[in-house]
């Protein structure tokens, strides 16, 4: 079965990261709809949240748009790696 949801994220945040090779995707379905969780390398976190999570919101709008065009609600959660550079030390949620 094809996820659209799950490959376009990978496609969006692959291209905007120093790291592609470490980006990592996992896709759940649950009563709220698909929960897609994206984990990125600590150096990437900036780059994904971008300043004041002006990055993040716009990769959830895109998500929100693919999910309607599918039938299906789209949640991030973008998980804060060790040692990340943005320092909040806790999860990132839509």
């Amino acid at each position: 079965m094809e996820f659209r949801d799950k490959d376009f994220l990978e496609f969006v945040v692959k291209a905007i990261v120093g790291k592609p090779e470490v980006v990592q995707v996992e896709r759940k379905i649950d009563e709220m709809g698909v929960l897609l969780t994206l984990k990125v390398d600590s150096t990437d976190m900036g780059t994904v949240v971008g300043r004041q999570g002006a990055t993040a919101k716009a990769i959830r709008s895109l998500l929100r748009i693919v999910g309607i065009k599918n039938n299906a609600r789209v949640n991030l959660k973008i998980v804060e790696p060790e040692g990340s550079t943005r320092g909040m030390g806790q999860e990132e949620n839509a």
